[in-house]
């Protein structure tokens, strides 16, 4: 299942952005799957928002907010097409949340983590990158 975080430092969000990025970066990285929009797929979609104190960012540069998303997904479920839109509309989906425009891109980092098959465990058991695919399709499974 999908699992995406955001690191930012406390208060480089607007106020909107703050309140919606979670479920918007949620939203992103489910298209870019290619999973089915269902109530299902959405709650394995797990989105966090980590909000570091004043001064625990740094650049040998500058000071200016630095945004970081990392995406875990099942090995195999992102094609290299689809892991370049994914990290293309989360860092547009990043810039909006902190009110800051495509001259800021370089300002945001998304690293995408494959989890190995056989390595990921939900519900108290082995979850396969075959089983979320067959579950996409409405095929049962011994999962």
């Amino acid at each position: 299942m999908p699992m995406i975080r955001l690191t930012v430092p406390s208060g480089a969000l607007t106020e909107e952005g703050r309140r919606t990025v979670r479920r918007d970066l949620a939203a992103v990285l489910l298209r870019w799957e290619g999973a089915p929009d269902t109530a299902f797929f959405r709650a394995q979609a797990w989105s966090y928002l980590v909000e570091l104190p004043e001064g625990a960012q740094t650049t040998a540069e500058d000071d200016a907010s630095r945004y970081l998303v990392e995406v875990t997904v099942p090995q195999g479920a992102l094609s290299e097409r689809r892991r370049a839109g994914l990290v293309e509309d989360a860092t547009r989906t990043v810039l909006a949340a902190a009110g800051l425009g495509q001259d800021d891109a370089l300002r945001v980092w998304v690293l995408v983590h494959e989890q190995p098959d056989g390595t990921w465990g939900a519900g108290g058991s082995i979850v396969r990158h075959s089983d979320l695919v067959a579950l996409a399709k409405g095929e049962r499974t011994d999962a």
